[in-house]
Order: C-alpha cells, then sequence, then structure tokens
C-alpha cells in the first residue's frame, strides 16, 4: 500500500466536497452541506483563499483529507484551526487517520502556532478516542453559535 500525503491542489476539489458529504452523512447533518464546488473552489484555490489542506492517497486514491485555517484568538494568538478531518470508512484503522492528523500537527509547529483547535462531536467515541491517545483537552461548557446566509442578509 502507498500512502502519500500532499497538499491539496485545485484538481482535487470535486473529491474532497465528496468526502465533505460523507463526513456530513456520518454526523447526521447531510443537508447541512450547501457550498457549491465553484464556492469550495474559489475559497481553497481563488483570489482571497481562506483554506488549506492536505490529502493521503492511497495508491492514487484520495482516502481523506484535513482542511484547515488560521484563527485568531484574542487569548491565544494564531492558531490552526481543524476545519474537517476525515479518512473514508472503507480506510479507517490502518494507520492512515494518525499520519494525516499528525501531518496537520507538524504544519501547526511548522508555522508557529500557539496551538491548534478543531470540535468533536460528543456522541462520536471514535473520534474521541482517537484524539484521546494525543492527550487533546476536549472542552466542556462551550455552546457554537451561527447564522446562516439568510440571517446575515436580514
Amino acid at each position: 500500500m502507498s500512502i502519500i500525503i500532499r497538499a491539496a491542489v485545485k484538481e482535487d476539489c470535486v473529491r474532497l466536497l465528496e468526502l465533505v458529504n460523507e463526513l456530513a452523512v456520518y454526523e447526521k447533518a447531510p443537508e447541512e452541506v450547501t457550498v457549491t464546488l465553484e464556492e469550495f473552489i474559489d475559497a481553497g484555490f481563488g483570489e482571497h483563499k481562506v483554506w488549506n489542506a492536505f490529502v493521503v492517497e492511497v495508491d492514487g486514491f484520495i482516502a481523506g483529507f484535513a482542511i484547515y485555517y488560521t484563527r485568531y484568538s484574542t487569548w491565544k494568538g494564531c492558531r490552526l484551526y481543524l476545519e474537517d478531518f476525515i479518512v473514508t470508512e472503507a480506510y479507517r484503522g490502518r494507520g492512515i487517520g494518525k499520519l494525516l492528523f499528525e501531518s496537520i500537527i507538524k504544519e501547526a509547529k511548522d508555522k508557529g502556532f500557539n496551538g491548534m483547535n478543531w470540535q468533536v462531536l460528543d456522541w462520536n467515541e471514535p473520534a474521541i478516542n482517537f484524539y484521546n491517545k494525543y492527550s487533546a483537552q476536549l472542552e466542556a461548557g462551550w455552546l457554537n453559535a451561527s447564522f446562516s446566509k439568510e440571517q446575515i442578509n436580514k
């Protein structure tokens, strides 16, 4: 099995969006994915790029990715924010996620970030167990808040 971790390129976006949808189904919210392919490409490779990603290829097939961006905390400074991290179901349990996650940790270190943040659903025991292997600090007491595009436009 040949495993390569590399920076995502524009041509990967169709597959990345497939994985985004797979993750949304796993997280029981497939209807929440409303981004178009064009918006996704523009946000990652357009004039005002906002995200970066690593992909993991197994024998030439993109089996997973980690998408991230810079988050600024007034308390902590610049931090890497891991937006999505997924290895497609058929490739889990082979150490691929570990390699991909450690690439993200290395990226945070190489860029001199003051830390790294991400979210995990409280019922996602496999993910929680994975992050616990890294002694991640899982925070309680915070509620997520958001506005939809429609709410912003009101």
